[in-house]
């Protein structure tokens, strides 16, 4: 594909890779996330339809976009959301359609989802003990999780990525139960930096359980753990194994190992801002330009823009950085 046709930001920086925020719902309430009352959310009018959906996705295709992740809120609140992986999945050029999900709904919708051509999926799963969960998330739904992660199972999902998010002292204890997760089920365990991205905006550093001492835990309950050579250089996760081959372990270190420079994401929010960066302080507006009948031609000029005026990184390890207005369930996770 020629350069120009490319979505390239002005670091050499290449962008095939879509994450759509189809709602800014959900049914659990993650501290770091969400308020755990009283959330204002984006009035439904506001909200893309699968039909513009689909439109920013037929333009951006031809521009090597060819991976599209659905995400939330909660994507599976959003209704008939198989429709529209369907719709996704007929769009010439697109090669691969994940989501993220909390799984609560998964008993509902993982065979319709692997029927309608999603294969990738991440559950949010930042512990293993009940009282835990319900300490995070301020709902009571764990075996509705646990029952979600096996109804995937069930539909064919394989393997299965499990998000589990770590804050310092809160969710020490529950690394090497993840760990044997990994080793008992093949489920790819993915533990996650906690980011600056809640709601409530107490975010510290003090909180942040690096990846680094993540995997001393995992060294010291279970095994030694080796890496895996990486196939795509622009994927956030350094993978890992331990070391008799038994176990799937990804670090996204965001925090204390940024990624910023290999990145190829850029995303679409549920009230369809387009956003270059999770952190990013400016917004497109693509949900206007639908709305004002823009044509093509000025919607695919305003995503190369949006692009090549992406940052270096996100600055989170500087005295520069602000924290966005929106927090992760507003930008889409």
């Amino acid at each position: 594909m020629e350069l120009q046709n490319q979505l390239i930001d002005s670091f050499g920086r290449a962008h095939n890779n879509l994450r759509i925020s189809v709602t800014d719902r959900c049914n659990i309430r993650c501290f770091y996330c969400m308020p755990s009352e009283d959330v204002q959310f984006v009035h439904r009018s506001k909200i893309l339809s699968f039909e513009e959906i689909v439109r920013f996705v037929r333009l951006v295709a031809p521009l090597g976009v060819n991976k599209i992740r659905l995400t939330g809120g909660e994507p599976l609140v959003r209704k008939n959301i198989p429709e529209l992986v369907k719709m996704i999945a007929d769009i010439p050029g697109i090669q691969d359609i994940g989501i993220t999900t909390n799984g609560i709904l998964l008993p509902q919708y993982a065979q319709a989802l692997f029927d309608a051509g999603l294969r990738r999926i991440n559950i949010s799963l930042d512990a293993l003990n009940a009282q835990k969960f319900q300490e995070i998330t301020r709902r009571d739904d764990y075996e509705k999780v646990r029952e979600g992660i096996r109804a995937a199972h069930a539909a064919g999902f394989d393997p299965i990525k499990i998000n589990a998010v770590s804050i310092r002292n809160l969710t020490e204890d529950e690394i090497v139960p993840f760990g044997q997760l990994a080793r008992e089920t093949g489920a790819e365990i993915r533990f996650i930096e906690f980011m600056p991205l809640d709601a409530d905006n107490k975010w510290e550093r003090d909180k942040v359980l690096f990846a680094q001492e993540i995997r001393e835990i995992l060294t010291q309950g279970i095994m030694p753990l080796v890496p895996v050579e990486q196939t795509d250089k622009s994927a956030p996760a350094s993978d890992f194994v331990f070391e008799d081959g038994v176990g799937r372990i990804g670090f996204i270190a965001s925090i204390s190992n940024p990624f910023c420079m290999s990145c190829n994401r850029f995303r679409l929010t549920a009230d369809g801002k387009l956003r270059n960066c999770l952190f990013s302080l400016d917004e497109t507006d693509i949900r206007k330009l639908f709305r004002t009948d823009a044509p093509d031609a000025e919607v695919i000029d305003a995503v190369k823009k949006s692009i090549a005026a992406k940052k270096e990184g996100h600055e989170i390890n500087t005295a520069r950085f602000i924290q966005p207005d929106r927090p992760m369930y507003s930008i889409g996770g």
